[in-house]
Parts: C-alpha cells; sequence; structure tokens
C-alpha cells in the first residue's frame, strides 16, 4: 500500500497585534481554494490539525440529512405535497 505523499511547510507563526497568526502562502491559498477574507476551519486529525475551507461539522450533518433523504424518501414526497 503506498503512503499519500505530504508536503511539508515549514511556516513561522507572527505576532499580529494581542494574537499570533500564520501567513499562507498564495500556493496554499489556491490549494484551498480560498482568498483573503474567507473562513477557514481547523479540526482536529488522528495525526494533528486539518486545515479545511468548509466546515467539517457541516458536511457530517449534510451526510446524515442526505441519507435521511435518501431512507424516507416516499415519506418526503407525500409531506411535501
Amino acid at each position: 500500500m503506498n503512503k499519500p505523499t505530504t508536503h511539508a511547510r515549514n511556516l513561522k507563526i507572527t505576532k499580529i497585534g494581542n494574537s499570533a497568526g500564520i501567513i499562507l502562502p498564495k500556493e496554499l491559498l489556491a490549494r484551498l481554494r480560498v482568498e483573503i477574507g474567507d473562513d477557514v476551519y481547523i479540526s482536529e486529525a488522528a495525526d494533528g490539525l486539518r486545515v479545511t475551507a468548509s466546515d467539517p461539522d457541516f458536511a457530517a450533518l449534510m451526510d446524515m440529512a442526505e441519507g435521511i433523504m435518501r431512507k424516507d424518501r416516499d415519506v418526503l414526497k407525500v409531506l411535501a405535497k
């Protein structure tokens, strides 16, 4: 089984006012498909932290909703009338 290729980057933590931040290079913003002002989400993963452009909690809820809609399709059709 092939291991997924990782592209580790060394990013410095920078002081931003009373907070700290990491400046994401242009190519990482492009890979995330985000722009300045967009939200990103950080969630815990088995091997560390994951940064995504979509809310993983919302995605999980949508998956659950789609399962319910598939399972109860006939009931939902009747209720929609």
